[in-house]
């Protein structure tokens, strides 16, 4: 391997564009790496040093030509990752460890599976993965990390970072899969016959209330849309006091212009969609559908249920989209087709003591994980049985593997 220069970089903007782009390839979750979306979080003033995240990316270069980069952050607290943490926290407490600051790798404020480092095609993915995993221990050491944590990491890149000694911790998240459904009605058919007259009688309350949903895609987004949305998203986080997890500035929503053909707006309106009374923003790749955020004028009953879950699976099944991750969070998900799925987190540690009660406490941690899982998806209302799940299977060999 011809000699590699590693930097460290305080910004995203430090980094060329076109090259982490390059670099990003087939990304199973692209738009929430690409070099705009990151950019957009920091230049917003959403994702800086000021609310907890201080950028600190990996790059490797040789001569002038980057070949590998690693989106990496500083964070002082846990929030915004929707991998919870805090028992990790408390039992450094308890061994005089300090825990913050700790360095994180994920696309921020997204529970998107995905996390990998980005590496240019050719090059030996499982040694540039060793040689960075060294570069990162050896900045925590320098820094007095205690811990290293990648999140929601692609399942392709996780065999990689687990035999450069990564320890993997399951956690679980709700996904909607499309088999290839003709219309919303071959959805509905998969339920037993309560589930589908409940969600008929979700769908048909919106319905009466005099509401319509209509998607907006990508070019077609006006600036004002975005302006609403940033209203909608405000408003929601502020029911929720202290707990409302509001994170996005203003001006990433006034600045989105340019990741519009990323977008999808779900829009609750009486009869004119630049009118909205209720809106979700959703990011989507032609392949994969994310739901993001939402929020609403009006306290309608099911409202919700139809601008974040109906519409975009009606949407997607239109388009031969295959999968929907509606986001983090709600048990109300699951009854309305969103499966339990296990999402897999990667950590390393610089203390052997808190690193060696971590390790043992991790395989049966994993192993009451992966049952949870099983036992969620057995109550789901569907006719037939759940079909098996994406992942659960590597989830299960990888977790026994590791296992020191």
């Amino acid at each position: 391997m011809a000699e590699l220069q590693a930097r460290w970089h305080r910004a995203i903007a430090e980094l060329p564009q076109e090259a982490w782009d390059t670099l990003l390839g087939d990304h199973a979750a692209a738009p929430f790496y690409r070099w705009r979306w990151l950019h957009r979080l920091e230049a917003s003033g959403s994702i800086v040093p000021r609310e907890g995240w201080q950028p600190c990316h990996l790059g490797l270069w040789r001569g002038g030509e980057l070949v590998a980069a690693a989106p990496l952050y500083l964070k002082g607290h846990s929030y915004g990752e929707f991998v919870f943490d805090q028992s990790f926290a408390q039992l450094a407490g308890q061994l005089g460890l300090r825990y913050y600051p700790k360095l994180v790798g994920m696309s921020p404020l997204s529970p998107v599976e995905g996390y990998r480092f980005l590496i240019a095609a050719g090059e030996d993915e499982a040694a540039i993965t060793a040689v960075m995993l060294e570069l990162i221990d050896a900045f925590c050491r320098q820094n007095g990390l205690l811990s290293c944590n990648f999140l929601y990491v692609d399942s392709r890149w996780r065999p990689l970072a687990e035999a450069a000694g990564c320890s993997a911790w399951i956690n679980q998240q709700g996904c909607w899969t499309n088999p290839g459904f003709g219309d919303f009605e071959a959805y509905l058919a998969g339920f037993n016959a309560n589930q589908r007259r409940n969600v008929r009688r979700e769908r048909a309350a919106v319905a009466a209330a005099g509401l319509t949903v209509t998607a907006v895609v990508g070019g077609e987004i006006a600036p004002a849309l975005l302006e609403r949305m940033h209203h909608f998203y405000a408003q929601h986080c502020a029911r929720w006091g202290p707990w409302g997890s509001k994170y996005l500035t203003q001006a990433f929503f006034q600045a989105a212009g340019e990741l519009r053909s990323d977008l999808v707006l779900f829009i609750a309106h009486g009869g004119d969609p630049a009118d909205p009374v209720a809106m979700s923003l959703c990011v989507q790749d032609g392949q994969g559908l994310w739901g993001r955020y939402w929020g609403s004028d009006v306290d309608l009953e099911n409202l919700h249920f139809e601008v974040c879950y109906y519409a975009p699976i009606a949407w997607a099944i239109e388009r031969g989209i295959r999968r929907f991750d509606p986001g983090a969070g709600g048990s109300h998900k699951r009854r309305r087709g969103f499966l339990a799925e296990p999402r897999v987190s990667l950590h390393r540690w610089s203390d052997p003591r808190f690193a060696a009660i971590l390790r043992r406490w991790l395989p049966e941690a994993n192993g009451a994980q992966l049952e949870e899982i099983e036992a969620v998806n057995a109550e789901l209302p569907f006719r037939g049985g759940v079909p098996p799940l994406p992942g659960v299977e590597a989830a299960v060999e990888s977790t026994s593997d590791s296992e020191p």
